[in-house]
């Protein structure tokens, strides 16, 4: 290993000391998470090596749309509260900073609602080839733009009732939801999930994720969850310790 990326190894690792360890799911009691104006340090660094990753994307995908998202510059997990600093990046960022293996600047906080159906299933989504990660499968989920942030802080829980509405047509209000919030991260990526069960069987939510109208485009097909395999299906990173947490005692 170069000197350099060593430093960038144990940068990343003091960026989150203190925290529970990676890939473990963990209580999280309240999130405050602040949006500031200026430019995220990464966007300055790697402005350039962003746009020439963008052309390379968009000639593979030209579905992708530039758009801007919030990019964590600061954040700290102490007594089960996340609390964080966000910038506005352009989407185009946002694909080159998750293509460094060792991301020592920023880091990504995403809510993903965790659908739980009557028979006490898992319903997730499989994401289409149009999307930037065709053929994964998690949780209705996306990144926090404009549209989530109020009073200048980042709406997490808006998010998830907005993701999961466009995405699957199901109404996170029809359904109970738990009232507390958990945590996992791995390599800067920090996902918050939040259980909430709907009075409907798996089959039935499913049925209903077939029938939204935005079916097929960034969404290709529902999957209904019953054990805790992590090959079962092609998971994002951020399911299997959920998986395992959820099918071996949280329920």
């Amino acid at each position: 290993m170069s000197v350099e990326r060593a430093d960038a190894v144990n940068d990343a690792a003091e960026d989150f000391a203190g925290w529970p360890p990676a890939s473990t799911i963990f209580p999280v009691k309240d999130i405050s998470l602040a949006v500031v104006d200026g430019e995220h340090p990464f966007h300055l660094q790697q402005r350039q090596a962003a746009e020439e990753n963008w052309a390379r994307e968009v000639a593979r995908n030209p579905a992708f749309f530039n758009g801007r998202l919030i990019l964590q510059r600061k954040l700290s997990y102490e007594d089960g509260i996340i609390r964080g600093e966000a910038q506005f990046v352009p989407y185009s960022t946002f694909l080159w900073w998750r293509r460094q293996a060792v991301s020592v600047t920023g880091a990504h906080l995403f809510g993903l609602p965790v659908l739980i159906s009557s028979d006490n299933a898992l319903v997730a989504i499989r994401m289409s080839q149009t999307t930037a990660n065709p053929g994964q499968v998690y949780f209705a989920a996306g990144s926090m733009d404009a549209t989530d942030i109020r009073d200048g802080h980042a709406d997490l829980l808006g998010n998830m009732h907005r993701e999961v509405m466009e995405e699957t047509g199901l109404r996170l209000e029809e359904a109970e939801a738990d009232p507390l919030f958990f945590g996992s991260y791995q390599n800067r990526r920090v996902a918050i999930y939040r259980c909430f069960r709907f009075n409907m069987t798996a089959e039935e939510m499913a049925e209903t994720i077939r029938n939204n109208p935005d079916f097929g485009n960034e969404v290709d097909a529902a999957v209904i969850i019953r054990s805790p395999d992590p090959k079962a299906h092609f998971y994002a990173p951020s399911m299997p310790p959920l998986l395992n947490w959820f099918f071996n005692g949280a329920r």
